[in-house]
């Protein structure tokens, strides 16, 4: 019998477990009832047992779920000694502080200005800029590989997340010169309908559906004419003719190279770049500290 069992899994089965109801056991992880009940099932049909027994009068154990209740709660205790342990090592390295992004924040000069309070105040700590390419949304926050990080919202798990907001800009979209679209000024996004889409990678969940504008379409199912996972992606698929996409106002130049053109569009929700951060890590002095420095250049919230 395979047992590549994940810890996610084990967390999710102890959760139900112990509350014998899946409703609270998914507000208890920050994740959605059909989606727990989805990934137990998949854990039983892994180890080719029951481990509940689900029925009218409620959720029980089974003989197989109780017998693997106290080995799933000693992994998951050995691995929170294990996480214990790289803390212990993380915070022998925090006169580091690493700032991850995966778009560059072209804004007036954010990143020196917020770099030169913040060392001003911490003369001792490295800041360090970590690049991340689009499939990680969160850019180095899940996996806990950036303190903190420039992102867009929504982020997938976002309950897990603190932010001051950055910038909140209008979109507008980024089309080929040789598009007919260009010869307007502003554009309605009912006129984009039927265009191609360069998307994000599905990886990225809700921002993949953020710039495309799903909740602005009526249902409609967007046409996806490339995947781009960076801004040398978006310029090439652009000039290619791929298809076109939504843009913040702040990262046009980003695009401005030639053979792109940009134009305002109406009917669509604006964007908003925050700094994030892990909320377990929001006492963190210097998390705190290059937050207060963002706030300060930003008059971020």
């Amino acid at each position: 019998m395979t047992m590549d069992v994940h810890v996610r899994d084990l967390r999710y089965f102890v959760a139900v477990a112990e509350e014998l109801h899946f409703t609270r056991a998914a507000e208890r992880l920050y994740v959605s009832q059909p989606a727990l009940s989805k990934q137990i099932r998949a854990l039983e049909r892994q180890l080719g047992v029951e481990l509940f027994r689900r029925d009218r009068h409620g959720v029980a154990l089974t003989d197989a779920g109780t017998a693997l209740l106290p080995h799933a709660r000693g992994v998951l205790g050995a691995w929170e000694e294990g996480a214990a342990a790289m803390d212990s090592v993380r915070a022998a390295r925090r006169g580091t502080l690493v700032v991850g992004m995966s778009t560059s924040p072209v804004r007036g000069g954010l990143l020196p200005a917020i770099r030169s309070r913040f060392t001003a105040a911490h003369p001792e700590t490295a800041l360090r800029l970590r690049q991340v390419n689009w499939e990680d949304p969160t850019a180095g926050l899940a996996d806990g590989t950036a303190d903190v990080a420039f992102v867009w919202l929504p982020l997938p798990g976002q309950d897990r997340y603190a932010w001051t907001v950055v910038a909140e800009e209008p979109l507008m979209v980024a089309l080929p010169d040789t598009h007919p679209l260009t010869d307007r000024t502003e554009i309605d996004f009912l006129d984009l309908l039927d265009e191609p889409f360069l998307a994000l990678p599905e990886s990225t969940g809700p921002l993949r559906d953020f710039w495309l504008a799903l909740d602005a379409r009526a249902g409609r199912p967007p046409r996806i004419g490339a995947e781009i996972a960076s801004t040398e992606e978006t310029y090439e698929a652009l000039t290619a003719g791929l298809g076109v996409c939504l843009v913040a106002a702040g990262n046009v130049p980003l695009l401005s190279l030639g053979g792109v053109t940009a134009r305002p569009v109406r009917g669509v929700t604006p964007s908003r770049y925050v700094l994030a951060w892990r909320r377990e890590d929001g006492r963190r002095p210097l998390v705190r500290a290059y937050a207060e420095a963002c706030r300060r250049v930003t008059g971020g919230v």
